[in-house]
């Protein structure tokens, strides 16, 4: 049994496994870089209960609760849909299981399940981005020559994911969804797949900026930290196969091994 199937067999089974650790990791982590304020053990609260706590009296936006909800649909979505190419109707619909139910769908300027109508950057760090008029033509030029390569390795996947944030086609959650599709990709192409932690943000947004024009190296780091999470995760719970079966028996058809 591949990863993909074995945490598709425990979330139908509702066991608390690798399915459950990635679900929260990946809504908390990724919610989290982008100014969610739920902790880690609300998250899992939320997850596990459908409801959430305070202490101390303090206050929680509807906004983080509803996110980090869809961010658990959202994961759902990508883990059932692993094998389909990405496609501009696909990351549509990524931003609206991201975003729907939120106060976006009242703000014109962040119009759900479409792109953005008005120029935006990436995060504090204020990386500029492509023009509205241009997301589209991008976009699919983009999905284009990365859907054409006969092999896909882990450093594509990167590459893939800063051309996503510099197009930046969405006026919120690109961050969120261009983690998630990295995530879906290494699951489709037998990679061991990156959990992006808070703690790394800092690095992870200075990579996205400094990305070719001074050095791919820190941005790299910093998902190959976020596979040792994986790789910890999967060695805890005594997993052993493969990522996607159906590429490994592929490979080895061709005559070589991953």
């Amino acid at each position: 049994m591949d990863l993909i199937t074995y945490m598709k067999h425990e979330r139908s089974g509702k066991l608390r496994g690798i399915y459950w650790l990635f679900q929260i990791n990946m809504a908390f982590n990724s919610n989290k870089i982008e100014g969610n304020q739920l902790s880690f053990e609300q998250t899992q609260y939320l997850f596990d209960e459908k409801r959430i706590y305070t202490e101390n009296g303090e206050s929680i936006a509807l906004d983080d609760i509803q996110e980090t909800i869809n961010h658990f649909r959202t994961f759902d979505y990508i883990l059932d849909n692993v094998e389909e190419d990405i496609d501009i109707t696909m990351l549509k619909e990524l931003h609206y299981l991201l975003q729907q139910n939120t106060s976006a769908e009242e703000n014109p300027l962040n119009p759900v399940g479409k792109f953005k109508p008005e120029i935006n950057v990436i995060g504090l760090a204020e990386i500029p981005t492509t023009h509205p008029d241009d997301v589209e033509v991008e976009l699919s030029a983009l999905l284009k020559e990365y859907l054409s390569k006969k092999k896909i390795h882990f450093e594509d996947l990167v590459d893939f994911h800063v051309k996503f944030e510099r197009i930046h086609p969405f006026a919120d959650g690109n961050g969120r969804i261009g983690r998630l599709i990295a995530f879906k990709e290494s699951l489709k192409h037998n990679i061991v797949p990156s959990v992006i932690l808070n703690k790394h943000r800092h690095f992870y947004m200075l990579g996205l900026k400094e990305y070719d024009d001074v050095s791919k190296l820190r941005l790299l780091e910093t998902f190959r930290a976020g596979q040792d999470y994986s790789e910890q995760v999967l060695k805890k719970l005594e997993f052993e196969g493969n990522i996607n079966n159906r590429i490994k028996e592929n490979e080895k058809d061709k005559g070589y091994e991953l």
